[in-house]
């Protein structure tokens, strides 16, 4: 006999049939898939939601194996991009439900392509530039996020319902300075920690998809899990003085801020951006340094190794460049690789 995947959330009353019929038919993007939208992404395969994008620019590591679940040290050997990963462990985990998975980085450029369709978006980055950039998409279309971060053994969460509740501008008008923030590098992260805050952003995004938007946390919740404490601030409605939701300025997805390169959060590495729409062919870069780098050719990406630097190419022209966290060293590693 056939057992109902879904019977013990049917059941609940705050899911119900009508529900479950909602999460079947709806679609969630979750942007990163390290610790956070790792966790987030499996509960909500798990709980049925019909559509999921997993979108992310890096590649497993097996110093992301203590914390980002969908992951197997198989993974860290091979350094499987994340998103191919994840949506290879999520078709296994339900195939009842649509799995992409999409090896990009979203920017201003990317944006509306990478974001389209979405019934709400799950907040699984390291940085707080990609944040701004999804507050600004969510809030020009009025579609729901789910804010959260983590460090150390603890971290905040919040829901923004663009229209109805402040957004991020309105709550972090001035965006940090790049490094003026403790990462998982300089800080440490605890797994369990990671499990609770993405746990609270999942059943906020389940709300919003069954329509219980009345139930949603009213401001932002802030957890430590070393006091064990729970935290609410309360954030109110819309700033009309915001530049964001107030004046619809919309700087982060029209390209006017944010940068071409960016550090990326506990690796000793940078990411720099390519500046023309044509990538470089992998096969044809691979050709011409494998005379000098040790090479190794993958279907998304190419991976050459030098002198205790690795420089990481992607079919789409972005690079990852590891041994180094000084912008100007990265962009010269990266010129002698791919010839410019």
């Amino acid at each position: 006999m056939s057992v109902d995947r879904y019977a013990r959330q049917r059941i609940l009353p705050e899911v119900g049939e009508s529900g479950q019929r909602r999460l079947s038919g709806s679609h969630a993007v979750i942007v990163g898939c390290g610790a956070l939208g790792s966790v987030q992404a499996q509960l909500l395969a798990r709980a049925g939601v019909g559509r999921l994008t997993v979108i992310d620019r890096d590649f497993v590591e097996r110093g992301n194996l203590q914390r980002q679940i969908l992951f197997t040290d198989a993974d860290a050997d091979g350094a499987t991009p994340k998103a191919v990963a994840a949506e290879r462990a999520l078709s296994a985990i339900n195939p009842e439900i649509v799995v992409r998975g999409v090896v990009d980085d979203l920017r201003a450029g990317t944006a509306e392509d990478l974001l389209s369709g979405a019934d709400v978006v799950c907040d699984g980055t390291d940085n707080f530039e990609t944040r701004y950039l999804i507050n600004d998409w969510a809030v020009r279309g009025r579609i729901p996020w789910v804010y959260g971060g983590v460090i150390g053994t603890g971290g905040l969460v919040m829901p923004i319902l663009p229209g109805e509740s402040a957004c991020l501008s309105c709550v972090f008008e001035i965006a940090p300075e790049a490094g003026s923030l403790p990462t998982c590098e300089t800080a440490g992260v605890l797994g369990a920690a990671v499990a609770v805050v993405a746990g609270v952003q999942t059943t906020e995004t389940v709300k919003l998809l069954v329509g219980a938007q009345d139930r949603l946390l009213t401001g932002l919740l802030r957890y430590d899990g070393w006091e064990g404490s729970f935290t609410t601030i309360r954030t109110g409605g819309p700033r009309p003085d915001c530049p964001t939701c107030g004046e619809r300025d919309f700087a982060w997805l029209e390209g006017r801020r944010g940068s071409r390169a960016a550090r990326l959060c506990g690796r000793n590495a940078i990411q720099i951006l390519p500046r023309q729409e044509s990538a470089p062919s992998l096969s044809a870069v691979a050709a011409r340094i494998g005379g000098e780098w040790e090479v190794v050719l993958g279907e998304r990406m190419l991976r050459a190794r030098r002198n205790g630097v690795t420089v990481n190419l992607f079919h789409d022209g972005r690079a990852i460049v590891d041994g180094t966290t000084d912008e100007a060293e990265a962009r010269s590693i990266l010129a002698r690789v791919i010839g410019t």
